[in-house]
């Protein structure tokens, strides 16, 4: 209980602190917006030209782009100093600080950054998986509704898992390795779509390595009424578990590379 409301009290800082320079916070969110708005606007003009990928509507498209910006707009804003600031704590010897405290590492670089732009990319997102809703004609349901807000949560938890294996690959390596990123990133724009458009490589990457098909897409397909390749419903329930099994797999692998970390010296 004192960790949650150190990590409250400390995003509230963090965000007081960015507010104090309001022109400049401003612009940088309506950067973000433009940016989160250009990829929807490229999944409407796909809609737009072909009319349907495989089995999904133009709905279920937008059903699925939204349910991954929320979930990963929602992760980076809140996990920014795991993906963002650790690596520059490792090159500038800060992390040693963060070992002589009371607290967790992990706790601590949680508490060390929060990115409030972000807002308006997880706005684009609930719009884009409103609208994805309306045009599929979901019937929303309380088990649809749970299964959505599990899948969410469990997709961050993987996606916090996949930004932990950028902090690992700091700790061995002095800075962030650019490789990760084409997981964490580009599993994010890549699975802005439905798994099955991509061919088997890509498919087995994003089930079994990141699992984005399986935290994400196939709860996503349940709500829609088109599970993927005919799973049973009772799968879509089961399936985002991998998104905590990810988190504390990396986790574990994680707490190791501190055991192993030797400072820089600055």
């Amino acid at each position: 209980m004192d960790t949650v409301k150190l990590y409250l009290r400390s995003m509230a800082m963090l965000l007081k602190s960015q507010m104090q320079y309001p022109a400049s916070f401003v612009m940088q969110t309506i950067a973000q917006l433009v940016m989160e708005g250009g990829e929807f606007l490229a999944v409407i003009l796909i809609v737009d030209r072909f009319g349907h990928l495989n089995q999904w509507t133009p709905g279920n498209l937008f059903f699925f782009f939204g349910m991954m910006s929320v979930t990963f707009y929602l992760t980076e804003c809140f996990g920014r100093g795991v993906t963002g600031a650790f690596s520059s704590m490792v090159r500038m010897g800060q992390l040693d600080t963060l070992l002589l405290r009371p607290r967790g590492v992990l706790t601590q670089v949680l508490c060390s950054a929060i990115d409030p732009r972000r807002i308006t990319c997880i706005a684009v997102g609930v719009a884009a998986l409103t609208l994805g809703s309306r045009q599929s004609q979901v019937v929303w349901t309380v088990p649809k509704a749970l299964l959505l807000l599990e899948s969410i949560l469990m997709g961050g938890l993987m996606i916090l898992g996949l930004f932990l294996l950028e902090a690992i690959f700091s700790i061995y390596s002095v800075k962030s390795v650019e490789a990760v990123n084409a997981i964490t990133y580009g599993g994010r724009s890549a699975c802005q779509y439905p798994i099955d458009v991509y061919p088997r490589p890509l498919r087995v990457l994003f089930t079994v390595v990141a699992p984005f098909a399986l935290t994400l897409h196939a709860p996503a397909a349940y709500i829609l009424g088109k599970p993927l390749h005919g799973w049973p419903g009772w799968a879509a329930f089961v399936s985002p578990l991998s998104g905590a099994v990810t988190f504390l797999l990396m986790y574990c692998f994680f707490t190791r590379a501190l055991r192993h970390y030797r400072s820089t010296g600055s």
